[in-house]
């Protein structure tokens, strides 16, 4: 079992005073999330959430004319980790600051949020939920999760019709999701929308994707093309979430928000259907309240030092934090 010895709070990624000014240069005063994926040429791409610059209130998201974007991507190759996650760019508009690079449709569409990247045979794919409403802390409604593909290095981005999970009913159970690589497959544990699920695990060959209809789900004893058929693999709830095989260790590790124990939590698997161990809280909310997010840098897991980007709700903002693990 994996257990976590020691944990730090690095510093801020964003906003202001963070190592690399993203207020000043990127126009991003305020965001979330920062998931995180190997890009596989030398760099780290960080996808955040809705992303506010000048007229930003200074608590939780802004008011739209605060230069609202409702997702942005940066990218890093700093591997001094201890000095803080510097970001060396980002997709950017004409005047340098951070664009939005996922569209959104508006109309029913309230925003469109990251929650997993991946990048493998030099495409990247981009998990996303469609949010429809926000309800109340820790509950929403979406249209849809889907994936998005770039064939040009992140810059530009797609996000097909035949790529989508419909939510009609509210149950699908890969709104949110974590994508990981193995076998030569690309594998997404998933969730409903909100933080109150269970998971679920599913996989696609790389070559059908992003067409969710590739994809098969684990059923507790084999795999079915029928999503309705998957098992939960994970209890919840489970909230945002980042999944990543540590080297080292041999151990799968799951990192997610869980809304019942007040905190983000670290679980570790010797096989991505199970069985996880209950996990044991890394972040606490009574000492970093109204926390969530939880996403692995990818270039961390092969030390005993884990390396992490989680939110804040207050603050409106993202930090790195770091872990330190023992095999027990």
């Amino acid at each position: 079992m994996v257990r976590a010895s020691e944990t730090t709070r690095i510093g801020p990624v964003t906003g202001a005073g963070s190592p690399s000014r993203t207020d000043e240069r990127f126009g991003i005063h305020a965001t979330d999330l920062g998931v995180l994926w190997d890009g596989g040429d030398g760099r780290v791409l960080v996808a955040f959430g809705d992303t506010y610059g000048r007229g930003w209130g200074g608590s939780g998201p802004g008011p739209e004319h605060a230069d609202w974007r409702r997702n942005v991507l940066a990218y890093s190759t700093n591997r001094d980790l201890d000095a803080g996650l510097r970001l060396d760019g980002v997709v950017a508009r004409p005047d340098g600051s951070a664009a939005q690079v996922l569209p959104s449709g508006g109309g029913r569409e309230v925003t469109v949020i990251p929650n997993s990247g991946i990048a493998v045979d030099g495409a990247h794919y981009l998990h996303y939920m469609s949010v429809r409403e926000w309800i109340r802390p820790g509950v929403w409604r979406t249209n849809h999760a889907g994936i998005a593909v770039s064939r040009d290095d992140g810059r530009t981005w797609e996000k097909p019709r035949g790529a989508r999970w419909p939510n009609r009913w509210g149950d699908n159970r890969f709104q949110l999701g974590a994508f990981a690589f193995a076998e030569g497959r690309v594998y997404l544990l998933g969730t409903t929308n909100g933080r109150y699920g269970d998971a679920y695990l599913a996989r696609a060959d790389v070559a059908a994707l992003p067409d969710t209809r590739a994809f098969e789900y684990w059923t507790g004893s084999g795999w079915s093309r029928r999503a309705r058929a998957a098992a939960a693999v994970v209890e919840g709830p489970v909230g945002e979430m980042s999944l990543g095989f540590h080297r080292t260790l041999g151990r799968w590790l799951l990192m997610h928000l869980d809304e019942a124990r007040r905190g983000i939590v670290l679980r570790s698997a010797e096989r991505l259907t199970g069985p996880w161990t209950p996990g044991e809280v890394v972040v606490s909310g009574g000492e970093h309240p109204a926390v969530y997010g939880g996403y692995l840098h990818p270039w961390s897991l092969d030390g005993p030092d884990l390396y992490y980007l989680v939110s804040q709700w207050g603050p409106y903002n993202v930090y790195l934090t770091r872990t330190r693990l023992v095999l027990d």
